[in-house]
């Protein structure tokens, strides 16, 4: 599995496994802890050995906390793992060091850990312009050595410029990327190559809309869960559907030129963006682990590149930069955002 490194003495696979998909609300099902694990097993076998969640992905940090534990009391190293600090939309006005050390705390008790491999620090509302004092904080953790890493999410090209100059070291940028949603190439891309801020970024896959099972299908009247009703927002504000098919159909004979699947495809365009750490997917199948790394030894032609970007450049949107769709509050985005997990998910 090609490594890269993200901080002093600390590298990361170039796919992460991502945990979202795994919080109440957001799995098709509910796997028995045995099958999980089993499954989690066999992903750090195959050098997928780092994961993703956060704060807010309700019941996430606890289950991979029962794993890491399970790993350490068997002599087996555990996975890295990375998460996120999301304090809620409310309670941004009043934040201060000894809220934002309380969350921290609960994460390192979740997953049963000293320290934090990675803490990767969003914020909701700009117009609560206190997100560099926070980022303050985090850092002061940091030296506490409650924090190995720290990185943003979403945060957008004005907003980075603004927090690399407090002097807090930052190492990432976790950000959505796909061939879908291009924001990210519109100057954040640069910008965070111009601080040595790694992207990693998630929605590569769209959740599952970049497959073959999506080819040549009918527009969806109903969506199994909020990924996909997330991602067919992405869709809506690409174009539609139409535009979709179109894409998802360039994709399709790339992927069978080089004999793989779409999604090989699909994550290796990202992956050979400038600045492009790592990827971030949901928790795969055993089929979809080997589709990644597929990904990971694809090599695509010039002329992949050329068909790609003729498919998608007439492509309207999503317009602006990173995040910023979303952030309207009155949005159709906004409107399947939760923005008070952290006060939901209590001490648990």
């Amino acid at each position: 599995m090609p490594l890269i490194d993200l901080g002093p003495g600390y590298s990361i696979p170039r796919v992460i496994l991502g945990g979202w998909q795994l919080s109440a609300g957001h799995a098709d099902r509910t796997l028995e802890r045995s099958e999980l694990f089993s499954r989690w097993d066999s992903f750090l076998d195959q050098g997928f050995t780092t994961f993703d969640c956060a704060d807010i992905y309700t019941g996430v940090e606890a289950t991979i906390g029962e794993y890491v534990r399970r790993r350490l009391a068997a002599g087996q190293a555990p996975p890295q793992v990375h998460t996120k600090f999301v304090p809620d939309l409310a309670t941004l006005p009043t934040l201060n060091r000894r809220g934002v050390q309380r969350i921290i705390d609960r994460s390192l008790a979740r997953l049963g850990l000293e320290r934090l491999d990675l803490v990767q620090f969003h914020w909701w509302d700009y117009r609560v312009a206190r997100y560099a004092e926070v980022l303050g904080y985090l850092g002061d953790l940091a030296r506490d050595g409650k924090i190995r890493l720290i990185g943003l999410t979403n945060f957008d090209t004005p907003r980075l410029h603004e927090l690399l100059a407090i002097r807090v070291p930052v190492v990432s940028m976790q950000l959505q990327y796909s061939i879908l949603d291009q924001r990210p190439a519109r100057g954040l891309a640069a910008a965070c190559q111009g601080g040595n801020v790694a992207l990693l970024c998630y929605g590569t896959l769209a959740g599952g809309f970049l497959s073959r099972r999506w080819l040549g299908r009918a527009e969806p009247l109903e969506l199994l869960n909020r990924s996909l009703v997330k991602y067919r927002l992405v869709i809506d504000d690409l174009g539609g559907w139409p535009v979709f098919q179109r894409i998802l159909a360039v994709v399709a004979e790339i992927a069978n030129r080089h004999r793989v699947e779409v999604s090989a495809v699909a994550a290796r365009i990202i992956l050979d963006r400038p600045g492009v750490a790592a990827i971030i997917v949901g928790m795969p199948s055993a089929e979809r682990a080997q589709e990644l790394r597929s990904a990971l030894a694809l090599r695509l032609t010039d002329a992949d590149r050329t068909s790609l970007a003729e498919a998608t450049g007439p492509a309207p949107g999503p317009f602006g930069d990173v995040y910023g769709a979303e952030r309207d509050l009155s949005g159709r985005h906004a409107a399947i955002m939760r923005y008070d997990l952290n006060a939901q998910a209590g001490d648990g």
